[in-house]
């Protein structure tokens, strides 16, 4: 299994609203073919960075729905003049060993 992980940080005080939103989500991507699950979560000693878990069949599913319209379309969900610390997106990936 495949993960990518992106972190950012809410620059402008809408923390609140952010993690609204997320929990509140379209769930777009839990219909692209290789999803698996997404986890969503926040540091305790920096609750302004939310941290987004998706776990994908392969890296080839994760980057075809990265490049697709939908992702795109999933994102106009985020609330109006959000603002991230400059260069806080951070986009890693791993290979789940297990839990």
């Amino acid at each position: 299994m495949f993960v990518a992980v992106s972190r950012s940080t809410v620059a402008n005080e809408m923390t609140a609203e952010t993690k609204d939103a997320f929990a509140h989500r379209p769930h777009l991507v839990d219909r692209a073919p290789g999803f698996v699950r997404m986890d969503i979560i926040s540091p305790l000693d920096n609750p302004d960075e939310i941290v987004l878990l998706t776990y994908w069949n392969n890296k080839n599913s994760f980057k075809a729905w990265h490049r697709g319209h939908t992702f795109r379309e999933s994102h106009r969900w985020i609330q109006k003049g959000l603002k991230l610390v400059p260069k806080s997106t951070n986009l890693s990936y791993f290979e789940f060993i297990g839990s």
